[in-house]
């Protein structure tokens, strides 16, 4: 097993769990080389990083190279588990496209017209995007399509919505009364409301992946930004919220650190590394 970092007097982290968007990235979607050296450091003492990611498995790999990772990543909101070094999925769960276009049916019904994208399922999967939706992180690939029947052409990991007027929180609450018996809602970042199947979160893929690498939630310490992070918090043995994170994930979070701008991360670590 890995060897831990110890937290205060009592409690032991082997397995280091963050996110990435508002997280581990800063806004320009690199990480700082403050970050990249405390993770090769506690990575020294045996310490296990482990991505956890709302992004699929095809836009995490080139951030998994630029970490030095050839181990696993949680992908897709919990519902892919990627080995980066075989550069395979171990395991991954689709969104039934009836039932996500049942949902986006019900979604239209109470708030008039969203806009809609999707994720493909596999290491090569696509993101699709329809007229009128535009990507929340402009320097992620994408591919428009000409309709909405085009977002269903092959198997997808999630759906991702947008609104023209209403906030990510008021589209969420709308989305989970009427479609949250169809799919798990929930909201990664700004303009980013997702439906993915059901039962699946980052709690999930986050224990899968613990458990190919024998650890357990006591020896776990998770790092996020959003209320997509509330699962991996309550699953994990200590959750730290960044100074930029959503009031819901702060208010369940054991800790709040220093924003991602800020390398948050870092200073934790480094903290936990010191008192080892």
């Amino acid at each position: 097993m890995a060897a831990p970092i110890a937290y205060a007097e009592r409690t032991t982290y082997s397995l280091i769990a963050t996110d990435l968007d508002g997280t581990l990235l800063r806004g320009d979607d690199t990480f700082s080389d403050r970050s990249l050296s405390t993770l090769a450091r506690v990575a020294e003492v045996g310490a296990r990083h482990l991505v956890v990611t709302g992004r699929p498995a095809p836009r995490v790999r080139p951030l998994l190279e630029l970490l030095g990772s050839t181990g696993l990543a949680v992908c897709g909101q919990g519902a892919q588990l990627y080995d980066a070094g075989a550069d395979r999925l171990l395991w991954s769960v689709t969104l039934d496209r009836q039932l996500a276009e049942t949902a986006l049916g019900k979604i239209e019904a109470e708030v008039g017209q969203v806009h809609a994208a999707v994720d493909q399922d596999g290491v090569e999967g696509l993101t699709l995007i329809e007229p009128g939706y535009e990507m929340p992180h402009p320097t992620l690939p994408a591919v428009r399509v000409d309709r909405r029947d085009d977002l269903w052409c092959a198997p997808i990991s999630k759906v991702l919505l947008r609104h023209a007027t209403l906030s990510d929180d008021e589209l969420a609450s709308v989305a989970r009364a009427v479609a949250g018996s169809l799919a798990t809602v929930t909201m990664s970042g700004p303009g980013t409301v997702e439906l993915q199947p059901c039962g699946v979160t980052k709690a999930t893929g986050l224990a899968l992946a613990a458990g190919h690498l024998g650890l357990r939630p006591q020896d776990t310490i998770a790092f996020g930004d959003m209320p997509n992070d509330i699962p991996m918090f309550d699953w994990a043995g200590h959750g730290v919220a960044m100074a930029n994170a959503h009031p819901e994930l702060k208010a369940v979070a054991d800790e709040v650190t220093l924003s991602n701008e800020d390398d948050g991360v870092a200073v934790v670590l480094e903290r936990l590394s010191s008192q080892g």
